[in-house]
């Protein structure tokens, strides 16, 4: 791929070659992660005459069947597929109308139908991969038919772009943060109404756009942002969230030039670890400057509540209570079992710093390049939970009694 002016981007056509996908799928088997591959939407379309951003056209998906084919023959494990990158709506510098995306994503479903036979082995199939838009979102869902999309994925980049100097003030600002609540609750109940077997997703969210914002995205104080929207998104039934980017940019989870982990990869290791997939009802009578999520825990008895204090002066003592059964939120400590507290709080202080705390003691790899060990702090049972200012707090309540885990 080179510069070109003329170019869709200002980039010539790239090529994907056999070694690199070779290369690529060698590193993902030996990291084990889930892969979800974008194809080429545009592949078969041409410029609309009246609108040189609209394109028209059948997909075709001929590269996509090579692709495949070779994938298959080498036994490469694909966990979706995804066709296109923010095509919806506006666009961005290309865009397909929402009837003829749903034609498109459908023979992709008819392709990986035919080609992958093994139910277990089967890859998902995503889309449309842009930002929500009611209108067209709809139109698509409603077009598409049952049993053709598993993931309905959307973007956010709600912060805006990450020069915008007024950043640091949003990732602290409640209100500011739950704006974005109404679209991830229109795009779960889209959902629900059109295809309800698919889930909602969001595919791609790094906070601010263009890389995110230098010495924030990369550092503590993005962590109100992204662990707020992970608990945001868990409440309105989001079943997956992808985090721009693991590598390249401010909003990476690692290091651009060290691959040291930003204090964000660590915030997602413990949510990782920690919540479990029953999403809790919780709500508290305290500042709108902390958050609350809760989750039936992920190994374990109990129930793991994510505290997130955005006062840099107010310390918030926090009790646990079960409303359905007050009489048994919490036991005397010589009975239950000691209650788990992992407290993040930046370095020295600096909500700016790219190194987080973890009780008391920097996160930091071990002389093997290992992640290190990320113990709790043990803590009676029937004591309040105390959040600091500037802090995040994973509580893991063996004791707690929710029905729901049961």
């Amino acid at each position: 791929m080179e510069k070109q002016s003329d170019g869709l981007f200002g980039f010539s056509k790239g090529c994907l070659t056999r070694k690199r996908w070779d290369e690529v799928n060698d590193f993902l088997n030996k990291t084990g992660v889930k892969f979800t591959f974008g194809l080429n939407a545009l592949n078969g379309k041409e410029n609309s005459i009246e609108d040189k951003e609209n394109w028209v056209g059948d997909w075709d998906p001929t590269n996509a069947l090579s692709l495949m084919e070779y994938s298959i023959s080498k036994g490469y494990k694909i966990d979706s597929y995804e066709l296109g990158n923010e095509l919806c709506s506006g666009g961005v510098a290309a865009k397909i109308n929402s009837v003829q995306y749903a034609k498109d994503i459908t023979q992709l479903r008819s392709l990986v139908n035919l080609l992958y036979r093994n139910a277990n082995t089967k890859p998902k199939v995503l889309g449309p991969a842009g930002f929500y838009d009611k209108e067209w979102f709809d139109s698509f869902l409603d077009n598409v038919g049952h049993g053709v999309v598993d993931g309905v994925t959307h973007h956010i980049y709600n912060l805006g772009p990450g020069n915008d100097k007024d950043l640091i003030n949003k990732v602290q600002d409640p209100f500011y943060l739950s704006k974005i609540a109404q679209t991830f609750k229109d795009v779960s109940e889209s959902v629900k109404v059109f295809t309800p077997r698919a889930g909602a997703w969001v595919g791609e969210s790094g906070g601010a756009f263009n890389s995110g914002g230098k010495n924030v995205s990369n550092t503590f104080v993005n962590g109100f942002w992204y662990l707020d929207q992970l608990g945001m998104t868990a409440t309105f039934d989001h079943k997956v969230y992808c985090r721009q980017a693991l590598a390249g940019g401010n909003y990476a989870m690692l290091n651009t030039t060290t691959f040291i982990p930003n204090p964000d990869y660590y915030g997602a290791l413990l949510w990782h670890r920690l919540m479990g997939r029953n999403v809790l009802s919780v709500s508290h009578e305290g500042s709108s400057l902390l958050r609350a999520y809760a989750h039936c825990s992920k190994k374990g008895h109990g129930i793991t509540v994510l505290l997130i204090n955005m006062s840099n002066s107010t310390t918030f003592r926090v009790s646990l209570v079960n409303e359905m059964h007050p009489d048994k939120e919490r036991g005397s400590s010589e009975t239950d079992t000691m209650r788990e507290e992992y407290h993040l709080t930046p370095n020295d202080g600096n909500i700016q710093s790219e190194v987080v705390l973890l009780n008391g003691t920097p996160l930091k790899l071990t002389q093997s390049l290992h992640i290190p060990e990320m113990n709790p702090m043990l803590v009676d049972p029937s004591s309040t939970v105390k959040v600091k200012p500037n802090s995040i707090v994973f509580v893991h309540s063996k004791s707690f009694r929710a029905p729901a885990c049961s």
